[in-house]
């Protein structure tokens, strides 16, 4: 009798290239998962090359990104766990409400349509790529400052430039403007389904001190899963910011959420 590992992608969200996701996939790996770390469409193989290429992903949407997981996704031999940090926790957070995973990890996770909070902090945190229109269209990539204070305000100024040198690439900035204006139109691509009472078992995770995606948002979207009896759990992360799943403790949130999976039955959906 041949067992398949269970698959877990790894979904990324603005600003990180895919490989971030590395140190969290030799830890699932280890663990007797098998993870998949797909990048966004077009997004070159490498941070070097990303900042080569900007135009590689501009323009691209929530709607964009999330049917290329979702093709990913339907290639992969079974259903599969998703783990998804900031438009990555959106996205995962869809990909779940379609069916097209078991069990699904939200790390502060971007708002999605029907959360109201809009915390100063988050406004800021935007501000970079917002206070443009023509960044819909467009790549924008962040200075050391900007991600000083969207990503590395609860670490030290040398972790958080270490971070930046590493890991950011130019990112799109239509997604931030589809959620800024998911509340004032009918139908949006942040839109996510919460009152599917089949889907696995989802957990949020927030860091506390965040300014991207304030504590707050994460607990407001929480919340909008409350009349859903499929199991939906919050773990809030004290001191902790938008970087949490890349700085020198994201071993401590990797293994939560692993703790986390083994809690709870997954059901295989497709």
């Amino acid at each position: 009798m041949t067992i398949t590992a269970i698959p877990v992608v790894f979904l990324h969200g603005l600003w990180l290239h895919a490989s971030s996701w590395q140190p969290w996939a030799d830890r699932f790996a280890a663990r007797g998962y098998a993870p998949v770390v797909p990048g966004w469409p077009g997004e070159p193989g490498t941070v070097a090359a990303a900042r080569r290429d900007p135009l590689a992903v501009a323009g691209l949407g929530i709607d964009d990104v999330t049917g290329h997981y979702a093709a990913v996704i339907r290639g992969l031999p079974e259903a599969p766990v998703l783990v998804g940090h900031s438009f990555g926790g959106l996205f995962a957070q869809k990909l779940l409400g379609l069916g097209l995973g078991r069990a699904a990890v939200a790390i502060d996770p971007a708002p999605v349509k029907g959360v109201k909070p809009l915390p100063f902090a988050q406004l800021r945190s935007a501000f970079p790529v917002l206070g443009n229109p023509a960044n819909r269209r467009r790549s924008v990539s962040l200075t050391p400052a900007q991600f000083r204070y969207g990503f590395g305000n609860a670490i030290s100024r040398n972790e958080s430039d270490e971070l930046f040198g590493r890991w950011t690439i130019p990112s799109p900035g239509r997604p931030l403007f589809e959620a800024a204006l998911a509340n004032f139109t009918r139908t949006s691509p942040a839109a996510v389904e919460t009152s599917n009472a089949a889907r696995g078992p989802l957990l949020f995770i927030s860091g506390q001190e965040d300014h991207t995606v304030p504590d707050v948002v994460t607990r407001a979207a929480y919340k909008l899963y409350g009349d859903s009896p499929a199991i939906t759990d919050l773990k809030q992360f004290p001191g902790r910011g938008h970087s949490l799943v890349v700085d020198s403790g994201w071993r401590q949130v990797a293994d939560y959420a692993l703790e986390w999976l083994t809690r709870h039955p997954m059901e295989v959906g497709r």
